[in-house]
């Protein structure tokens, strides 16, 4: 299974109708946030593929096409912040938004608003843990886990809450955006059970057949 997973900036070799030349075959989308609804709904479009996705803090709408119209969501895709969802037999729950740096910001959560998200999760991971052996394939977030590839100032700050989630669940992978790097290329980190990835801009995951 191919899952190309972007976040954080328009990349014009993406947006472009060689698209599905570099990237054949491609079996779903993920956006991890900060990325225009316009750029999410032509990669869906284009490489004909379902778009699971969640906002970043700089997400905020309405948003426009280049002819005007209105866009509240992404055409063809599919928000999953609060939500599992299953998707070609993997489980994947989606988590929104940064750290508040800025007061009644919208996308934005202080530690403990983020751990009620998860709690609000909660039922659904242990009903699924219980059914499937498994909580969860992957956890899509904008932010990163507290020091894992964040940063020390608040905006780039990761939540220690995933932490407790990736111990807790165990996913097989975390896909994250929000920080920017230096160097073209996605961070990976393994931590417990779960490999933890920046896809800062894209990251292409292959899952092996005996991963799915």
């Amino acid at each position: 299974m191919k899952i190309l997973a972007v976040s954080d900036e328009v990349l014009d070799m993406l947006y472009s109708p060689a698209v599905r030349e570099r990237y054949p075959g491609v079996d779903l989308l993920i956006g991890c946030g900060d990325l225009p609804y316009y750029y999410l709904d032509y990669l869906t479009s284009a490489l004909d593929a379902p778009m699971m996705y969640v906002l970043g803090n700089h997400d905020h709408g309405p948003q426009y096409t280049v002819d005007g119209q209105i866009l509240t969501g992404v055409r063809g895709g599919l928000n999953i912040h609060g939500r599992v969802v299953r998707e070609q037999g993997l489980l994947i729950a989606g988590l929104e938004g940064s750290m508040r740096y800025r007061p009644q910001a919208s996308l934005m959560y202080t530690e403990a608003e983020m751990r009620c998200q998860i709690l609000r999760l909660m039922p659904q991971l242990l009903w699924l843990k219980m059914r499937h052996g498994r909580g969860l394939d992957i956890l899509v977030t904008h932010s990163p886990p507290f020091e894992i590839h964040d940063r020390t100032d608040l905006a780039h700050r990761g939540f220690q809450s995933f932490r407790i989630l990736l111990e807790r669940f165990q996913p097989r992978y975390m896909l994250h955006g929000h920080i920017h790097l230096f160097q073209r290329g996605s961070q990976v980190t393994r931590y417990h059970e779960t490999t933890i990835i920046n896809v800062y801009p894209l990251h292409l995951l292959m899952l092996k057949q005996e991963d799915e």
